[in-house]
């Protein structure tokens, strides 16, 4: 038993010991499965807080032979599995972090530090085996596996770190991708590799239009595959915690869903369990990834990308091409690139099948509009002055000065906002009612309701409630304002906001394509 060469269990024993674990040895079903094949190269990305070192320390403690870890499994999932005891504690395990081994005094060295540490272990763990001679680990390994047959399983922890933190250091770059590709590509390391799994924030790096380990299937938040129950916390995960710990679901799920991983609504794990002990609703991102990171982002002046960040803030979605960023923190070439790195990051989630980037929930939208006013955008600026305005305006039932305000935004900003004919006037409103992000929950877009889905509904925060209402807004092309809110009424929208909320306006908006001219009735609907 090493600290890097055939580990004990110790460190997952402490998940599963905390108040809150929820149980993913399913995930080792799926390792089983593909252990010794083709598909035994993973590379997991997802952002920090994520649960990647637990996941990291679960597959250690299970393979490692440096332990016996049948009591710690016996109560979880994985045990229930034919093949349980097959693959339990039976590897030479190598698991090690990137992140541990940087210090300021060694980072020019630090490929060979983390070759020398863990070579040193398998001298002492195979005495008769490795003669001193021996320094590379890709080396090591199959000696190792010439001489006793033994196969490894290679777990690290943070791979992308250097690939994120020293970008521009092109030594420190070639040197570390150069001794991964020797540890996991080519004929060599087929031979002694059972499994490698990789866990970081980036997905592997590209080198011109190829990925630098083109053998390992990659799982990421822009898809995750069969390993989606496996990144964050389910819906029906949290819905069972928010049980146990006598949480408002439905709040749960607003201010911390919307990743969208294969069909799942995913959660993010710390956020979920600090809200569950704590008790207390707030973004929780800050305590552990600062925005700092975005802030230089979101400054770059790449066509479109601070309106984009803007209609996302206002609870629109907006289309992205996740295929040209390169992986890595000095390619960054257009808006795409910037809102595919804020994916990966955690700051957008991205609809697959849609193509389409937008804010997740409620600890984001703080978080990234946080950072967005660091910038004092002038983009930002004009919008929230207009967009105060409107809101004001509507909840004065001045349906005539919402009107002229939808028409206002949408004749000076139509470039901005860069809309098609069929779903301009929805983004107009988006952006609109931009400054609602103080007052209100992102919105809702086609909330199921009783009889058909409400175009956008606004439900104020909590704290907000007893002095803003809840708004429900339907739209309409070339009809009439009042059809808008007689289909309010008669498809019973209101029945599903009645318990969120105290009193509601109602707001039918209409756009006439002939004469460009928007119309606005507000009716306010008091609760019993």
């Amino acid at each position: 038993m090493g600290r890097f060469v055939n580990p004990d269990n110790s460190a997952f024993q402490k998940a599963v010991n905390s108040e809150i674990y929820v149980d993913k040895t399913g995930f080792l079903s799926y390792t089983n499965k593909v252990i010794d094949t083709k598909q035994a190269f993973i590379c997991n990305s997802r952002p920090r807080r994520f649960g990647k070192s637990t996941t990291a320390d679960m597959l250690a403690a299970y393979y490692s032979k440096g332990c016996d870890s049948e009591n710690l499994f016996a109560d979880l999932a994985v045990s229930d599995t034919e093949d349980f005891h097959k693959y339990l504690n039976k590897y030479d395990v190598i698991h090690f972090d990137v992140q541990w081994f940087i210090t300021e005094n060694n980072i020019s060295e630090i490929v060979n530090t983390i070759q020398n540490n863990i070579v040193e272990e398998l001298k002492k763990e195979y005495p008769d085996i490795l003669d001193s001679d021996v320094t590379g680990l890709p080396d090591a390994m199959s000696i190792i596996n010439q001489e006793t047959g033994n196969r490894f399983i290679v777990i690290i922890d943070e791979w992308d770190v250097l690939i994120r933190d020293e970008a521009q250091n092109q030594n420190i770059q070639e040197a570390y991708i150069g001794l991964l590709r020797r540890m996991f590509k080519g004929i060599e390391p087929t031979k002694y590799m059972a499994l490698a799994f990789l866990t970081g924030i980036l997905p592997i790096k590209k080198l011109k239009t190829q990925s630098a380990l083109n053998n390992f299937d990659e799982f990421t938040m822009l898809g995750s595959g069969n390993m989606a129950p496996y990144i964050g916390f389910t819906e029906e995960e949290v819905k069972a915690l928010a049980g146990k710990y006598h949480q408002n679901y439905d709040k749960v799920k607003r201010w911390y869903d919307g990743y969208l991983l294969n069909n799942y609504q995913t959660y993010n794990p710390q956020a979920v369990v600090s809200v569950m002990l704590r008790g207390e609703f707030k973004s929780y991102w800050s305590e552990t990834a600062s925005y700092e990171a975005v802030v230089p982002l979101l400054n770059m002046d790449f066509d479109g990308l601070k309106s984009s960040i803007i209609e996302m803030l206002s609870g629109d979605s907006v289309e992205v091409d996740v295929t040209t960023f390169q992986n890595d923190m000095v390619s960054f070439s257009s808006r795409d690139d910037v809102l595919t790195y804020l994916i990966h990051l955690g700051y957008l989630a991205y609809d697959q099948n849609r193509r389409r980037a937008f804010v997740p929930n409620e600890e984001i939208r703080q978080e990234l509009s946080k950072a967005v006013r660091r910038k004092h955008w002038n983009e930002m600026a004009a919008f929230s002055r207009d967009s105060e305005e409107l809101l004001e305006a509507t909840l004065n039932l001045d349906a005539q000065a919402v009107a002229e305000g939808i028409e206002k935004i949408h004749r000076e900003y139509a470039s901005v906002i860069q809309y098609n004919n069929e779903n301009s006037l929805s983004s107009v409103l988006t952006i609109g009612y931009l400054s609602t992000i103080q007052y209100y929950f992102k919105p809702v877009r086609e909330l199921p309701t009783g009889r058909g889905f409400a175009d956008f509904v606004y439900i104020p925060k909590p704290e907000y409630r007893s002095d803003y209402p809840a708004l429900i807004v339907e739209l309409k092309w070339n009809q009439k304002a009042q059809t808008a809110l007689q289909q309010i009424k008669e498809k019973q929208y209101l029945d599903s906001v009645l318990d969120y909320t105290g009193d509601i306006l109602l707001v039918g908006i209409n756009y006439d394509k002939k004469t460009k001219e928007h119309q606005c009735l507000i009716e306010r609907y008091e609760k019993k």
